[in-house]
């Protein structure tokens, strides 16, 4: 099994190039099932869930070609993957692929939408929280589907005539389910309106790509999104947009270390309050007509308080990282997880390294220490894993992170871009 070895203490310089969005590339893979012509993908990363995906998506019957070419040498591939689902082959999403992959659910609502059936397997992933599939059952229901949840899985069938547009305000804000209802109701009967509906990147982005294939989508970034149905989708090129928690990630890495990095092919506007708090611990940050200009030099990190919110706030995907960063302020920060329950299960690897971490609820506090010293450590989910690479960036000594097969579900080449950067980072296969 792989391990991660990070010796700590050196300054990051150079360029990094940022990955198009997994969280966005997901659900528009997904979007391939509503049409029996083909969309195509650019900038798709190369990810273990994207891989993951594929594999789901071939079982129900997509064919899948891809295309791919360096950016640059060494550092990282942008993929334009091809997906044509001429026929639905199958609409039972099983248990042993969806499990492995919570995403994978979302098939659900195209399946349904096209084909006035699916049965799709109780979702496993990232053990950050309990994030039951309520919503997506209610809004479905919403849209007149019959559900039932026999032995594991869910089965949903639509009316004879198909979905029917339905008026749906979400009970808490859920970007899973805002996919998995907007990509349905694209091919329901009459109009659908969804309200307190997430207003990530991500929704837009799906939401831009449904609209080229010819859905009808309105008020995407906003509360109320607004769908009119139509008979059928058709094909169309779309680009992922970059990757807002890997931009956030390396602009932690680099206030975490010190150094200049510009963060190519990505886009400020997408996480706006994350930088803002970067800045607030010390780091410049200006916009470049490439990307993105991180630079942190002379009096240290600052100690800074977050509350984790739905977009525009704090992303909760780069809670994690930032609480590594506030190891090392000069004073105490508090952070607050507002989204998931369960997602502080990297304070104890942290305090491997020295971290004085106290947690009371959903609100860690964080004294900031003069110096980290390595040690193995273990990642316990996707986002936490890459905290201990920034908390070990900065460490004294060697940190060996293992269980790297969560850093690999989200960030790709990892290692290399921080290499190019002047960090001592590499992969150890046991």
């Amino acid at each position: 099994m792989d391990r991660i070895r990070i010796v700590g203490g050196n300054e990051l310089h150079g360029v990094i190039p940022i990955s198009g969005a997994k969280n966005a590339a997901l659900p528009l893979m997904i979007a391939s099932l509503l049409t029996d012509d083909t969309l195509t993908l650019e900038n798709v990363p190369h990810l273990a869930d994207v891989e993951q995906l594929i594999r789901i998506l071939g079982n129900h019957g997509v064919d899948i070609s891809v295309n791919g070419r360096r950016e640059r040498q060494g550092e990282s591939y942008a993929r334009t993957i091809h997906f044509t689902c001429r026929n639905i082959v199958d609409t039972t999403a099983p248990y042993e692929l969806v499990s492995k992959m919570r995403a994978s659910f979302w098939v659900i609502g195209p399946l349904l939408a096209r084909e006035g059936k699916a049965r799709v397997s109780l979702p496993g992933g990232c053990a950050i929280g309990t994030r039951p599939v309520d919503l997506f059952i209610e809004g479905l229901q919403a849209l007149s589907a019959n559900i039932e949840i026999d032995s594991g899985y869910v089965n949903a069938t639509a009316p004879a005539g198909g979905l029917i547009g339905a008026r749906y305000t979400f009970p808490k804000v859920s970007v899973g389910a805002t996919h998995v209802l907007m990509m349905a109701a694209t091919l329901a009967n009459g109009t659908t309106v969804l309200g307190n509906a997430a207003r990530e990147p991500e929704v837009v982005d799906l939401a831009n790509c449904l609209n080229a294939m010819g859905a009808k989508i309105t008020g995407q970034g906003t509360a109320t999104i607004t769908i009119e149905g139509v008979r059928s989708l058709s094909g169309a090129r779309h680009r992922v947009l970059p990757d807002r928690i890997e931009t956030g990630t390396y602009a932690m890495a680099v206030a975490m270390t010190g150094g200049d990095v510009i963060l190519e092919d990505t886009d400020m506007a997408l996480l706006d309050t994350a930088l803002e708090a970067i800045r607030r611990a010390g780091a410049e940050i200006t916009e470049t007509n490439s990307g993105i200009r991180v630079v942190r030099n002379g009096a240290g990190i600052k100690p800074v308080d977050i509350v984790t919110d739905p977009f525009p706030g704090f992303p909760t995907d780069l809670q994690a990282q930032f609480m590594g960063l506030m190891t090392m302020a000069k004073g105490t920060s508090h952070i607050t997880e507002t989204i998931f329950e369960n997602r502080f299960m990297h304070v104890q690897e942290l305090a491997r390294l020295g971290a004085k971490i106290s947690l009371s609820g959903q609100t860690a506090k964080i004294e900031g220490v003069s110096r980290l010293k390595g040690a193995p450590v273990m990642a316990t989910d996707l986002r936490a894993s890459v905290s201990l690479v920034i908390a070990g960036l900065a460490a004294e000594g060697e940190t060996m992170v293992s269980r790297v097969y969560h850093l690999d579900r989200g960030f790709e080449r990892l290692e290399e871009k921080l290499t190019r950067c002047g960090a001592h980072v590499e992969r150890v296969s046991d």
